[in-house]
């Protein structure tokens, strides 16, 4: 007479409904503290966008170089400040300042377009593009989190390494600056920098290398706002 033992299962079949149901919440849950998880190894290495995984993923075209931030021009972060977030080295990830002055001036809705850079690499590195409370919810926490974790310096990194600066898969300043120049990120005027933050909030549509008066009249408004400013959290001497 022979004795078989069947196999320990490591995983059961939920029974019921309710079983699924909890099944269902600890994936999400474990998808929300993912990021959460993954942002301490991001102080090291080279991180990619969701976008980029996503051309990838679908055969698309790709083209990144990193760049370490004391190898991009001063004048790119300081104008990108200047232009997207001109309270980054004073706040914690998310400007409570500047989406109350939103909301006040466009409603809630106007809140929306009141993203920090933080805020934004925390879209770029977890979320999705588009508008919506959701990630809104999503991205506000995050941003906190990244800022507290990367710090500053790290932060604006990563982002000049993972933004989207063109309409065929160039991410990352270096890529963009080749594009649009012809030239390394390292070797930008403030007028180049200027022109490449002007297309930072549309680089399907807006070109760097053949600006329109619209971008052009946009670009001098932030280049002259970054003559004005003081980054020092994020700027650093070239090696």
């Amino acid at each position: 007479m022979s004795l078989t033992i069947a196999p320990r299962r490591w995983f059961r079949r939920p029974a019921g409904l309710r079983g699924w149901l909890a099944l269902a919440a600890v994936a999400v849950l474990a998808l929300l503290l993912l990021p959460y998880l993954l942002t301490p190894f991001y102080l090291a290495g080279r991180p990619v966008s969701t976008l980029m995984l996503g051309r990838w993923l679908t055969g698309q075209r790709v083209e990144r170089t990193w760049v370490p931030l004391a190898d991009i021009a001063p004048v790119l972060p300081v104008t990108v400040i200047a232009s997207e977030d001109a309270r980054f080295c004073r706040h914690r990830g998310v400007d409570l300042a500047e989406i109350r002055d939103a909301i006040e001036d466009d409603g809630l809705l106007g809140a929306r377009g009141a993203s920090t850079l933080s805020q934004q690499l925390a879209k770029n590195l977890f979320l999705w593009p588009g508008r919506s409370f959701v990630r809104k919810a999503l991205e506000a926490p995050l941003a906190i989190w990244l800022d507290l974790v990367l710090g500053k310096r790290r932060v604006m990194e990563i982002y000049l390494n993972v933004a989207e600066w063109g309409p065929n898969g160039e991410f990352g300043a270096e890529a963009g600056a080749w594009r649009a120049f012809g030239r390394s990120a390292r070797d930008l005027s403030a007028g180049q920098a200027a022109l490449m933050a002007a297309m930072l909030p549309d680089p399907h549509r807006r070109n760097a290398a053949r600006p329109g008066p619209g971008m052009r009249r946009l670009a001098g408004i932030h280049e002259r706002r970054a003559s004005r400013a003081l980054a020092s959290c994020v700027v650093a001497r070239r090696r």
